[in-house]
């Protein structure tokens, strides 16, 4: 009897299933025969990639407790932000984000849609996520929230939040193996964008209960692989306590390599500005350069090495992140000017 994942509570935001495509063009330009492509980025929610799968459960639990009000935090130019917004307009609640950056930060990207979500902006000066003062200021975020007579949810991924958002993502892991039963076998092996982990942790404990033999392959965009590997496998088994099941991970269970962070998270690398321009000449996709250009120029790397040659197909998470792109156009214009310029 084949096994399943059970589910939580959802509050429903997103169209299932996101396609899987072939790539054909953009497979030969990276040297991979077989490419696949997981469209997350149209999930269909407020431009926000898979964020809205994680938020599905995150703001049913947050209904279930009265809330009125949702709180989170993160970079400036956060996709799990924005998508957070969202999800509080289409609650018809307030939400608060606590974003790390500057107050001047030109309206740019996920930050436009922030404001254009209605959601009131707090800035922190640091850029660590796991700086010990966010805490204290989600707390009084959601104090104030009280004082004016409204019923705050604190979203910080640390804790419970990310046991439910690596949990929601297990959802991701059925549609695929439903996706890859139409294939004549599975996958070798999915690449996918790394930065908190939840995503990742969902789905690697999500293949290994469904035994879907599909090797993932994270390419963080943030962090070292030796803080986050531990991380991912600590998320995805706190989602296990969750969803009741006796699946367990460790952190031989899929790989994560931190090559291609470039110089900072949240900056764009030479190899995400390329990852950009390979996307859209031979695919049509859009990739953003600090999320989804940073896994996808893992991917190709991958490729040119020979690393996945005669194997059957290898799949690309798109996570979306788009919004992002317009936020970094000057330097992604320039790239493009400099490489039309060389072919020239």
């Amino acid at each position: 009897m084949s096994r399943t994942i059970p589910d939580l509570p959802r509050v429903s935001l997103i169209r299932r299933p996101t396609p899987l495509v072939e790539a054909t063009g953009l497979g030969a330009a990276v040297g991979l025969d077989g490419l696949m492509v997981k469209r997350e980025d149209l999930s269909g929610f407020a431009m926000g990639g898979n964020k809205p799968r994680q938020l599905e459960v995150i703001v049913a639990d947050a209904r279930a407790a009265g809330a009125d009000t949702l709180i989170t935090t993160a970079a400036v130019q956060s996709n799990f932000c924005q998508a957070t917004a969202a999800a509080a307009a289409h609650m018809g609640w307030g939400c608060v984000l606590l974003l790390r950056g500057r107050a001047d930060t030109p309206a740019q990207g996920n930050l436009l849609l922030d404001h254009i979500y209605g959601a009131k902006l707090e800035f922190l000066e640091t850029q660590d996520p796991y700086d010990p003062v966010i805490p204290d200021r989600l707390a009084a975020a959601a104090e104030a929230v009280r004082a004016g007579g409204g019923h705050p949810h604190i979203i910080h991924l640390p804790g419970r939040t990310g046991a439910l958002a690596a949990a929601a993502a297990t959802d991701q892991a059925t549609e695929l193996s439903l996706q890859f039963a139409d294939l004549d076998r599975p996958p070798a092996a999915l690449y996918l964008a790394v930065g908190s982990g939840l995503t990742a942790a969902g789905l690697i404990l999500g293949f290994k209960h469904l035994g879907v033999a599909t090797r993932v392959v994270g390419v963080s965009v943030q962090q070292q692989t030796s803080f986050l590997k531990p991380l991912v496998v600590d998320r995805a088994n706190a989602a296990a306590v969750l969803l009741g099941i006796d699946t367990r991970l460790n952190e031989q269970d899929f790989d994560l390599t931190d090559e291609f962070i470039g110089t900072g998270y949240g900056i764009p690398s030479p190899a995400s500005l390329d990852a950009i321009a390979v996307a859209g000449r031979h695919g049509a996709f859009v990739v953003d350069p600090s999320y989804s250009g940073k896994a996808l120029a893992g991917l190709i790397e991958h490729g040119r090495q020979g690393r996945w040659t005669g194997k059957p197909q290898v799949v690309f998470l798109h996570t979306g992140g788009t919004a992002s792109l317009f936020a970094q156009a000057d330097a992604v214009a320039q790239h493009l000017a400099v490489t039309r310029a060389r072919v020239a």
